[in-house]
């Protein structure tokens, strides 16, 4: 069964039709891992007995008929978010050999509907880049290219999907890093409301950005991976209290009136050509079934990148202060106690986690919390204001989800200041705490996949998979 073009739609039929076994599934899965994780590089830790007894589980489930969504489904986990009992390491040596005593609320949601588990998927150290070159572990390459990078910091999400390693995974977004490797790579990648999905048990980067979402090979397997990971949670002061409801019950239908705005700023001289010319070609394809497209401005968008930064490395820099040598982690050694905390997190942290620990403290000290952070808060709500008044002239906007098709290995990663604006058409988004969703919408002329991003407005997930998935319908 090739996983690349399979949805989970179908799966679950076969699956409940016993044309195939959750534990076939599971072992089909392990092969094409075998085959070709070698060269992809996509997983820090694979669980195999594990996803074995899962499957065996699974299966006594659907034999009873009692089968949810994803009973014996394989999914693959980004190592950022806590496994019970299974190595959960971030991609740093900080945490190579930590094991969590507990499962994230995503793990227990997902664990509730017996699906399986294949394994732990590489990422960028602590969340921090967009390349996934930064993992103290491997490099992971692009399925399409293997000498180009799958994007970051989900990388090994996206290249596990587009590799036809799992139908689908989880990822988690703090500036763009479900939707540019999914971009990069040729998947579909969902990065929820802020607060939509709960981060108990997400090891926090940006705590205000931050936000757990999937990975899948279409807006319908999005929107019904969505169905069963969102939800309040007790545990996380800043999960949504909404009531729960159905993010696929828009598909299919017509997207005929529906306003698409078209934000200038985001096609400009630092789009490269092919990407606008694939962007705007989409958006005509939406037009042609009725959808109406509107020109709109969001000027603040020059100020993303320098807001963004500052506030997510300061957010970083606060919650990497618990990493010590003392409670869990790398200890290091030393006479004394700041020795012993120095050495730690010199041998510990990787050199981008180090950079934006610095850039961070640097921007909350005595002195410079005014001229920088300050004005980074002040700038978010500058922000937020300009997407609500495009919300009120449209319901959606659709913009190029990176500026590039992913790049060579070894290029772009080795300059920080070039790789940070590489984010400017993701992280706004994240500063106005939107609903996102990267849809491949063409190739350029190396075949190298080229992304769209459908943004909603705050918690309405339901209408950016219905455009999402008439899109993907009407190309086939």
């Amino acid at each position: 069964m090739d996983m690349t073009k399979t949805s989970l739609s179908a799966l679950r039929k076969s699956l409940d039709d016993k044309q195939i076994s959750a534990k076939e599934l599971c072992a089909e899965c392990f092969s094409a891992i075998e085959s070709g994780e070698e060269g992809i590089g996509a997983f820090i830790t694979l669980t195999r007995e594990e996803a074995e007894k899962a499957a065996e589980k699974a299966q006594a489930r659907i034999d009873r008929g009692e089968a949810d969504f994803l009973t014996g489904i394989p999914l693959a986990i980004k190592d950022n978010i806590c496994t019970d009992g299974i190595r959960t390491t971030c991609a740093s040596k900080m945490l190579e050999d930590f094991v969590p005593p507990y499962d994230a609320a995503v793990m227990e949601k997902l664990k509730g509907q017996d699906f399986v588990m294949v394994g732990k998927t590489n990422m960028d150290e602590f969340a921090m880049g967009g390349a996934t070159q930064t993992s103290y572990f491997k490099r992971t390459h692009n399925p399409n290219d293997k000498s180009r990078v799958p994007g970051g910091s989900s990388g090994g999400s996206a290249a596990a999907v587009a590799a036809g390693f799992v139908p689908a995974a989880l990822g988690s977004d703090t500036g763009g890093s479900i939707r540019q490797p999914a971009s990069f790579c040729g998947v579909t990648g969902l990065k929820p409301t802020y607060g939509r999905v709960s981060r108990y048990g997400l090891v926090a980067f940006g705590s205000s950005l931050d936000q757990i979402g999937p990975i899948a090979n279409s807006a319908l397997d999005c929107g019904a991976l969505l169905n069963v990971i969102a939800g309040v949670d007790e545990r996380d002061a800043t999960s949504a209290r909404l009531p729960h409801e159905d993010f696929t019950d828009k598909i299919g239908q017509s997207v005929k009136g529906l306003r698409i705005a078209l934000p200038k700023e985001f096609y400009g001289e630092a789009v490269d050509s092919e990407v606008k010319e694939a962007v705007t070609k989409a958006s005509k394809e939406l037009e042609s079934l009725g959808a109406v497209l509107v020109s709109c401005e969001i000027p603040s968008l020059k100020y993303g990148i320098p807001a963004y930064y500052l506030i997510a490395c300061a957010e970083a820099a606060s919650n990497l202060s618990r990493f010590d040598g003392i409670k869990y982690g790398l200890r290091g050694e030393g006479k004394s106690y700041g020795e012993m905390i120095l050495d730690s997190r010199n041998r510990g942290f990787g050199e981008e986690v180090k950079r934006r620990i610095l850039l961070g403290n640097y921007a909350l000290s005595s002195g410079y919390y005014d001229a920088y952070y300050r004005k980074a808060c002040a700038l978010r709500q500058k922000i937020k204001a300009e997407y609500e008044a495009i919300f009120e002239r449209a319901e959606v906007i659709l913009t190029p989800t990176a500026p590039s098709v992913a790049f060579k290995i070894g290029s772009d990663d080795t300059d920080p200041v070039k790789m940070y604006t590489a984010d400017m058409l993701t992280v706004p988004v994240n500063i106005a705490g939107l609903p996102a969703i990267s849809v491949p919408c063409g190739r350029d002329k190396e075949n190298m996949p080229i992304g769209m991003s459908i943004v909603g407005r705050r918690f309405d997930e339901g209408t950016i998979i219905q455009v999402a998935d008439a899109y993907e319908r009407v190309v086939g």
